[in-house]
């Protein structure tokens, strides 16, 4: 066991890595806006999260690596996100020709552009507020 495997650290330095990459995403989307036939891309992750975190009723018990887990939450630092095709979760009449040029579609790049960056601010203040109070823990002026 790691020294800070029991604190939020792993969880919030894996969501900085997930925005970081809803960015590099979303930034490539809006630098192909006018690509013909670019495909938009998008990234999954609480989805994934959401799923690794139900508990299920049967659990067993691990002795070894190599053994298959049953039941039970995944560890939430392992679940990756994922890059995906936007087209599978466009809603119904929704324009494949947004651009013009493909559906990547400005405004809500934009949008979710704003979203992730405020989400990413949030979660680095978190992180930093964490390592704040091992200092005064540490410095012992808490």
């Amino acid at each position: 066991m790691r020294l800070f495997d029991s604190t939020n650290i792993p969880l919030l330095g894996k969501a900085l890595d997930v925005y970081a990459l809803r960015q590099k995403v979303t930034a490539s989307n809006l630098a192909n806006i006018t690509t013909h036939g670019y495909k938009s891309q998008s990234v999954s992750f609480e989805e994934h999260l959401a799923t690794a975190s139900q508990v299920s009723a049967v659990k067993g018990a691990t002795t070894n690596d190599k053994h298959i887990k049953v039941g039970g939450a995944a560890a939430l630092v392992d679940v990756d996100p994922q890059v995906q095709d936007t087209a599978r979760n466009n809603p119904p009449g929704y324009s494949e020709m947004s651009s013009g040029f493909n559906d990547v579609d400005v405004d809500m790049e934009m949008a979710e552009l704003a979203k992730n960056q405020i989400r990413f601010k949030f979660g680095s203040r978190l992180l930093g507020d964490t390592f704040k109070g091992i200092q005064k823990a540490i410095r012992g002026t808490l």
